[in-house]
C-alpha cells in the first residue's frame, strides 16, 4: 500500500512550492554558534517565480538571501540565488528521493563542486531543509534544519 503524501502540491511546474509558501523559522547550531533562520517563501512576478527572502542570525550578525525559483528559457524549474556576502549561485531542479518520496531538491555547481539543497515534509506540519556537498561516496551534509510555521505574530517575522 502506497504511503500517504503529506504535501499537497500545486499546479504547473512552480506547484511543488505550495507547501513551501509562507513563513518559517527554524533554531540550530552552527559552527558559527546558536543561529536563527526565518525563510520565507511568496509568490513573485504574477506567480511566474516563487521568491525566498531568508535571514539568518547568528548573535549580531545577520546574513541574508534572496532567491527566484521559476522557469528558465527551456521550461527547466531552477533558482537562482543572491546573498549579502555578494555570492551568486544558480542551480536545477534534481531528483532528492533518496531523502524522502517527496522531497523538492536543487544542485548547484559551486566553486567547490555539485552542492544541493532539498526541502521535505516532517510530518508534523513543519519541513526539512538541508545543504550537502557531492563526494566520490556520496553526498555529505553540512547544514540541516527543521521548520516550523513562524507565528505571525512572532518579531522575527
Amino acid at each position: 500500500m502506497a504511503k500517504p503524501t503529506l504535501w499537497k502540491k500545486g499546479r504547473g511546474k512552480l506547484g511543488i512550492f505550495a507547501p513551501l509558501l509562507g513563513a518559517w523559522m527554524a533554531e540550530a547550531d552552527s559552527p558559527q554558534g546558536p543561529v536563527r533562520c526565518v525563510r520565507t517563501f511568496s509568490r513573485a512576478l504574477a506567480g511566474t517565480y516563487v521568491r525566498l527572502e531568508a535571514v539568518w542570525t547568528f548573535g549580531d550578525t545577520v546574513y541574508e538571501e534572496l532567491a527566484l525559483f521559476g522557469r528558465d528559457h527551456d521550461k527547466e524549474v531552477r533558482f537562482w540565488s543572491f546573498t549579502s556576502d555578494g555570492k551568486q549561485s544558480t542551480g536545477v531542479l534534481a531528483d532528492a528521493t533518496d531523502l524522502h518520496p517527496e522531497a523538492v531538491g536543487f544542485e548547484a555547481q559551486m566553486d567547490a563542486g555539485l552542492a544541493r539543497q532539498v526541502y521535505w515534509p516532517d510530518g508534523e506540519g513543519g519541513f526539512y531543509w538541508i545543504v550537502e556537498s557531492r563526494r566520490k561516496d556520496g553526498w555529505n551534509r553540512f547544514v540541516e534544519h527543521r521548520y516550523r510555521p513562524l507565528a505571525q505574530d512572532d518579531p522575527a517575522g
